[in-house]
C-alpha cells in the first residue's frame, strides 16, 4: 500500500488537466490495488477478457452488446467497491464487531447480486440467440 506525501486535500486544490491527470493516476492505482488485493477481482478480470469480446459476438444489436458488456463491467465495479469496504473495515481493527461483519456481509451480498444479474442477462441472451433458434 502506497502512502502519498502530499496534503490530504491536494486533489481539491488542482484544476483543469492537472486534476484530470492526477485523478486518472489514482484510478489506475485503484485498479492495480484491486488486482493485487483481491483474488476475486483477478478472476473477474480474466473472465471479462473472454466475455467482453464475446458480448460483441453474442449481441445482435448494439444495445444487446452494450447490456452484455455492462453486466460484466458491473461485476468488476461492485467487486472493487466490496474490496474497498473490506479494506476500510480492516483498517479500523482486526477484532470482531457486529457492524464490521454487517458491512462486509452487505458488500459480499452486493457482489452476489451483481453476479446473479450478469449470469441472468447472459443466460437470457444465449437462450434468445441460440437455444430458441435450435428448438424453434
Amino acid at each position: 500500500m502506497s502512502v502519498h506525501p502530499e496534503a490530504p486535500n491536494a486533489q481539491k486544490q488542482r484544476r483543469g488537466l492537472s486534476r484530470l491527470w492526477h485523478a486518472g493516476r489514482y484510478s489506475l492505482e485503484g485498479l492495480c490495488a484491486g488486482w493485487r488485493e483481491s483474488a476475486a477481482f483477478r478472476l473477474e478480470v480474466m473472465l471479462a477478457l473472454l466475455m467482453l469480446p464475446a458480448s460483441c459476438w453474442l449481441g445482435r444489436t448494439w444495445l444487446e452488446t452494450a447490456v452484455l458488456a455492462a453486466a460484466v463491467v458491473a461485476v468488476m465495479v461492485v467487486e472493487l467497491l466490496n474490496t474497498g469496504i473490506e479494506a476500510a473495515i480492516d483498517r479500523i481493527g482486526p477484532e470482531w464487531h457486529a457492524l464490521s461483519k454487517l458491512a462486509k456481509d452487505l458488500g459480499s451480498a452486493a457482489v452476489l447480486l451483481s453476479l446473479l444479474l450478469c449470469g441472468g442477462i447472459w443466460a437470457a441472451a444465449i437462450y434468445q440467440n441460440w437455444i430458441s433458434e435450435v428448438l424453434g
